[in-house]
């Protein structure tokens, strides 16, 4: 288990060592930026056997294997099932659909991770759980997530349109996708009338399209029957404490980052799951996943947000040490570890 071991303290110890978001432009950290980057693609990409649902997956491709286009896109998610074709039709197998999706979700994330206060901090929050368990297991959720990390960017910037246009790409990879688009509406900008048509548009657009066909199926499976996630309230816990920090902050915090009000709807949106999860766990559970960028958001903030009661270094540590402990339990304890251990990867192999 050491290789996740690595993927965690390589970003953990640049939170404790580079000062901040003041230092983000200087050519050198650029450099460490992109290397970082390329490393963790090729580890998420090449990663062999790899996952939860590395089967399920490797099923897929299989069962597409030799199909035209157009018989592939009737079998899921478009997005995916158009890039899963395109690497069956350049013969790069599995690999080649990892590799892709793990750009994505690993450039959505470091760009979403250099708007924040602590950069490295973000990156080293995002590690044991998004990463390692989302991006190596959950494929077409985390290219979805990558997506989102991509609209949260341009949405933190002021750019509706470009946020509303990822998110929408974000559907074509995960249906489930599509909760994200309402929350375009909180921007802190005027126009809020032209942006609730272009939501109301773009996500009954999305819905009819993509989930109307299926949002029979899956009220069955995600409510009636009951389909429970194994580790979903945890999951669903881990979004709730940095809701609660961001209220305990929020005077700070509205007056010091853009667009407090959308962060203000994820964390009670977070903090609401709480109390649903017991109902339809894996449904919740599936929400909760696109208001897991609270986490990234609010702990690599918390060091600017505490900082008159605590030390900034002070709180990069308890964070650090926090997440540590996650990565510890989830490895050690958890009832699917089984399916990352041991790492493997195609370039070592």
């Amino acid at each position: 288990m050491w290789p996740y071991w690595l993927m965690y303290l390589f970003p953990a110890m640049q939170a404790i060592l580079v000062p901040g978001k003041l230092l983000r432009h200087g050519h050198r950290l650029k450099i460490s930026w992109i290397v970082t980057g390329i490393l963790f693609v090729l580890l998420i990409g090449f990663r062999e056997q790899v996952g939860g649902d590395w089967p399920n997956y490797l099923r897929r491709y299989h069962e597409i294997y030799g199909l035209s286009l157009y018989d592939v896109l009737q079998k899921g998610d478009p997005g995916y099932m158009a890039l899963s074709w395109l690497m069956m039709d350049w013969d790069w197998g599995i690999y080649g659909i990892n590799l892709a999706c793990a750009l994505v979700f690993v450039s959505g994330l470091i760009v979403f991770c250099l708007q924040q206060y602590k950069p490295w901090l973000a990156f080293a929050v995002a590690v044991p759980y998004l990463i390692i368990v989302v991006a190596m297991g959950y494929t077409r959720q985390s290219v979805a997530l990558g997506l989102i990390f991509w609209a949260l960017a341009y949405l933190e910037q002021g750019h509706f349109k470009r946020y509303l246009f990822f998110v929408s790409v974000a559907v074509l990879f995960h249906k489930t996708a599509v909760l994200m688009i309402p929350l375009g509406l909180f921007l802190y900008k005027k126009g809020w009338l032209l942006r609730l048509i272009a939501v109301v548009l773009a996500g009954y657009g999305l819905w009819d399209t993509f989930v109307s066909v299926d949002q029979e199926r899956l009220w069955n499976t995600y409510v009636e029957q009951q389909m429970m996630s194994e580790g979903a309230r945890i999951r669903v816990f881990m979004n709730t404490i940095p809701s609660l920090m961001l209220l305990l902050y929020w005077k700070r915090w509205r007056i010091s980052f853009p667009n407090p009000a959308f962060w203000l709807v994820i964390a009670f949106a977070s903090i609401a799951c709480v109390f649903l999860v017991g109902f339809a766990s894996t449904a919740v559970d599936r929400m909760a996943l696109y208001f897991t960028p609270i986490q990234v958001a609010v702990f690599s903030r918390l060091p600017y947000l505490a900082n008159r009661r605590f030390t900034p270094r002070a709180v990069t540590f308890m964070v650090l040490s926090g997440y540590a402990l996650v990565l510890f339990v989830w490895l050690n304890y958890a009832g699917h570890t089984y399916a990352w251990l041991p790492y493997r990867n195609l370039l070592f192999e």
